[in-house]
């Protein structure tokens, strides 16, 4: 329905600004506080304190840190060069076909994280693959979940490429290799850029299928806040929430920034 009046249309954006604040607004400004709060027995926090970040970045979390980062540059670096490839792959396919291969890529974004967590267990958990209790089946474990993401965005930017550049290149006797390098991947390296900031944010943020198949040397942040909260130390786990926001976000600033210098 359209707002037309003046006052109507600033009421609509008011009741906008308070739902937004409340649901995004207000947790994310409670978790700052908590992150440098020593006590909150009242309404308000008191005895401000940045203990809670200083263990943040040292001992078990600096570690936890160290690895979320790491298998987020893993599995969203090999899941942006296999789902560019299938992307690339399916695009030659008729539409029957290429219908089938995006149901297949998108199964593993339709079911609990949970799901996909427990069925690595039980498949790597015998010979001839035993992959239980290693740092790769955390890493297979995003990667499975973080596929089909960047899958879809990599699809969307081929369906946007006109085939005229390709078409061009190849009249003036360019090989299908070199099509590829130095035509259609530069045209759509704005969505590869933004399939690997989305898959980056979504492993740092994976708990589910992780806190499944995780070892206990190689924990990620999610679990360790899990942990953190779970035994009380409620804190300690918002100092390490804003930490893996804080993490989050830059790497996202970072990748827009170079997606935006591409274009």
């Amino acid at each position: 329905m359209l707002v037309w009046s003046s006052g109507s249309r600033w009421a609509v954006w008011g009741f906008a600004a308070v739902l937004i604040g409340v649901v995004y607004g207000a947790p994310i400004v409670l978790i700052a506080l908590a992150s440098i709060t020593g006590h909150w027995n009242s309404v308000l926090p008191s005895n401000f304190t940045l203990k809670h970040y200083m263990q943040a970045f040292s001992g078990d979390s600096a570690a936890q840190l160290r690895a979320s980062v790491v298998t987020g540059l893993l599995a969203s670096g090999v899941a942006l060069f296999l789902g560019t490839w299938a992307a690339l792959a399916v695009r030659a396919l008729s539409s029957g076909w290429r219908s089938v291969f995006n149901i297949v890529f998108f199964i593993p974004s339709a079911v609990p994280s949970v799901t996909v967590g427990l069925g690595l267990l039980v498949a790597f958990s015998r010979p001839p693959v035993l992959l239980n209790g290693t740092t790769a089946i955390v890493i297979i474990a995003h990667f499975v979940l973080i596929s089909a993401f960047t899958y879809g965005n990599i699809s969307a930017g081929l369906s946007r490429l006109a085939p005229e550049f390709e078409q061009v290149a190849e009249s003036l006797g360019a090989r299908p290799a070199y099509r590829l390098r130095h035509v259609t991947l530069p045209l759509v390296a704005p969505y590869l850029l933004t399939a690997f900031s989305l898959s980056f944010a979504l492993s740092m943020g994976e708990l589910g299928a992780t806190v499944m198949v995780y070892p206990p040397g190689w924990v990620t942040m999610p679990v360790g806040i899990f942990a953190l909260t779970d035994r009380g130390a409620i804190f300690d786990g918002a100092a390490l929430t804003m930490v893996l926001a804080a993490t989050t976000l830059i790497v996202l600033l970072v990748m827009s920034r170079r997606s935006s210098v591409t274009r």
